[in-house]
């Protein structure tokens, strides 16, 4: 249900006069009957779309696949595909199988409603294993008896007979059919393998590194340094890395306890919390050596931790016996990879990206090549997020993707193929920008692929060897589609499914509408969807609420396909609801996303103004005399400033958990965008040093 704070506050738009419109003002029977709507709109939602989700369960070595198909009526069967040839068959007689469990369980049991969601094939593919009340049956599919159960899933037991065939002797039990307690781990961890054979223990003990030797009682002492925080053994077990704390200021925050049981008066409660500007835990690095009882520090700029009081450094990846660390400079505008060989304790610095504005530490791609060479690093020094190939003797950059658009994550690197599959948006011209679509390319740069070409936002399932996967893919106004695909070239073997929303467009439920429009630089698109109320009249102006969040590390409208959105209720009451992705936000190119540099009071407004002023011309109904809009966190702090920076067109605000100013809120998140140090900017973009320019009606929500 809709808040009654937020919805009556919103009311005031409903209110407020337009020049040379007269404003929609809704009579009691039909504000009442906008609320009765608005709270039922997701039991009109729920189970009338068929088909949303494609769950493939790869067997057969990923020659084929099953998945549960929804039939009306709450119906369902079960599908197997050959994905070579996309040939599609029931994975099973479902008429026998409902006969065989009806006997089986006692109870009647439906063909179209059997009583499991998930089933697994035997490796031979006669036989299926399900779990019923609790129980796991396994199923032949030759003459549909239904066998003695494996697992008890009660007690998590194994059955003698299984037990017997996986340890190779009988009996375990003194009856068949009697669940045998397992006294032992079935499978052992080899205890050497792939991790040294370290003669010594060792902890950190009133910050100082001691050890022993293994299976003696006493601890010694090697360390000098003192207040270690975190250590970890090299590959061989021949030294220790560890990290030494140089304790920042963990300054304390105050929260008043207002309700407290027992007593009327309230309690001060505080919590240590890094704020933008404080001292940080920085971290020495140091090589100890247990044979030698040597301590030597690495010269290497001590290290921020992380961003968090007690934050630990980063975690070591070792690489050929060298131990990798990545890590960002304080003030974001610089990260480092640096290789330390604990043998020498030196520090060889690999990678020193650096950025005249910020570097988006939320989105650091590094991988590590098994040939001990290479690595892939994300960088966006072209303006563009992108993978490059840096060579670890030589420094050398190599640049593997190239456009105007934006890699999001590395999925998958074949080595032995020299190849990265990977994620990105925009890799189509033709589509909305941030659709993610799922590629593939050679570690040079060549033999581009996108495997995902349909019109939407995708998401992927690979087989088991990848040779072929599972496209999803949908938008805000359309429905999904299932497709099954080869990974050679991405070409189409079948369309599984399509998603059937016929029922939810007759129980009345308003698809999103997409709308672009012009950015302040007028060239650049600006995204975003509309929400208009079920009862929508064409003939009526209806007062506008954008939902807000405009926080720099991502980008927010959604992309693919809702039965409903919580923006929907909303409009039910008599709004036309929006939402927008401005300038300052992420997945659109470096220049897009340095708006938000010391700047985050931007949000986006001159952009967002510009794209509902679009909106109104080509949809009169979009009243923009009568604009309100929401936000919780940064959209608190975002829907609070339109109404103090932009009052001339937001009206009414409601700001729920805001952060009303960046020097108060967490360091690593505030210094990020807003840079270090702190300077007189934080105050410029602070509602709290701007109240004074509030004119509408704001609702602050703690």
């Amino acid at each position: 249900m809709l808040p009654r704070s937020i919805v009556t506050l919103f009311c005031l738009v409903l209110s407020l006069t337009s020049l040379g419109q007269t404003p929609f003002k809704p009579s009691p029977t039909e504000l009442k009957n906008s609320y009765i709507r608005a709270n039922e709109f997701q039991k009109r939602a729920e189970g009338a779309a068929l088909n949303l989700n494609l769950k493939a369960n790869w067997f057969d070595d990923g020659r084929r696949l099953w998945y549960r198909r929804e039939l009306p009526d709450r119906s369902f069967d079960f599908l197997q595909v050959q994905a070579q040839t996309g040939k599609s068959s029931p994975a099973f007689d479902h008429a026998r199988l409902a006969e065989a469990l009806s006997k089986h369980l006692g109870r009647d049991v439906k063909a179209d409603r059997l009583p499991f969601a998930e089933f697994s094939f035997a490796a031979d593919s006669k036989s299926i294993s399900l779990k019923v009340d609790g129980k796991t049956l396994r199923v032949s599919l030759v003459d549909y008896r239904i066998e003695n159960t494996v697992v008890d899933m009660q007690t998590g037991r194994l059955w003698p007979e299984v037990v017997s065939a996986m340890l190779g002797r009988w009996p375990l039990a003194p009856n068949p059919g009697t669940p045998v307690e397992l006294t032992t781990p079935l499978l052992y961890e080899d205890q050497g393998q792939g991790s040294p054979q370290r003669p010594f223990e060792v902890r950190i003990q009133d910050g100082q590194i001691e050890i022993r030797k293994s299976g003696t009682v006493d601890w010694k002492r090697i360390s000098k340094a003192g207040s270690y925080g975190r250590f970890e053994w090299s590959p061989d077990g021949a030294k220790i890395l560890a990290f030494r704390l140089l304790p920042g200021d963990h300054k304390p925050v105050f929260l008043l306890k207002s309700s407290v049981p027992g007593t009327t008066r309230a309690v001060l409660e505080q919590r240590l919390y890094d704020q933008p500007g404080d001292k940080m835990d920085m971290y020495e690095t140091f090589i100890l050596d247990p044979v030698q009882e040597s301590e030597d520090k690495v010269a290497l700029d001590p290290i921020m931790g992380g961003g968090q009081p007690w934050a630990a450094p980063p975690e070591a990846r070792w690489w050929q016996g060298k131990a990798i660390l990545d890590f960002p400079v304080r003030g974001y505008q610089e990260v480092k990879v640096v290789e330390i060989d604990v043998a020498k304790g030196t520090a060889t610095s690999l990678i020193d990206e650096r950025s005249p504005t910020f570097l988006d530490t939320t989105k650091t791609m590094l991988r590590l090549l098994d040939n001990g060479r290479e690595m892939i690093w994300r960088s966006e020094r072209s303006g563009w997020s992108h993978l490059y190939l840096v060579n670890r003797s030589t420094g050398e950059s190599k640049p593997i993707t190239s456009g105007n658009w934006v890699v999001r994550s590395i999925e998958f690197v074949d080595e032995s193929k020299r190849q990265v599959w990977f994620t990105a948006n925009g890799v189509d011209s033709k589509q909305d920008p941030y659709h993610i679509h799922f590629c593939r390319t050679n570690l040079d740069g060549s033999g581009f692929v996108d495997l995902t070409v349909g019109d939407g936002n995708h998401s992927v399932q690979f087989s088991p060897d990848r040779a072929y996967y599972v496209d999803t893919y949908s938008r805000v106004d359309s429905a999904p589609v299932h497709e099954l695909r080869r990974s050679t070239d991405g070409s189409l073997i079948r369309v599984l499914e399509r998603a059937n929303i016929d029922l939810l467009l007759k129980n009345g439920v308003r698809l999103p509408e997409r709308f672009v429009a012009k950015g302040r630089d007028g060239k650049t698109d600006i995204w975003g969807i509309v929400v208009k109320p079920s009862n929508f009249d064409p003939k009526r102006k209806y007062p506008v609420i954008e939902n807000i969040y405009a926080g720099p590390h991502d980008s927010f409208v959604p992309k693919s396909f809702r039965p409903f959105l919580n923006m929907n209720r909303l409009a039910e009451l008599g709004f036309i609801v929006v939402q927008i992705d401005g300038m300052g936000t992420s997945n659109r190119g470096k220049a897009f996303h340095d708006v938000c540099w010391k700047n985050v009071a931007d949000a986006g407004f001159p952009d967002r103004i510009l794209w509902l002023q679009a909106l109104a011309k080509k949809m009169p109904q979009a009243d923009i005399e009568r604009v309100g809009l929401y936000g919780t966190s940064a959209g608190g702090q975002s829907s609070t400033g339109g109404v103090l920076f932009h009052p001339e067109f937001y009206k009414v605000a409601v700001s729920s958990c805001g952060c009303h100013d960046n020097r108060i809120d967490k360091q690593w998140w505030n210094e990020q965008w807003m840079g270090y140090p702190v300077g007189p900017h934080y105050a410029a973009n602070s509602n709290i040093d701007n109240a004074a320019r509030l004119k509408g009606k704001l609702m602050l929500i703690v």
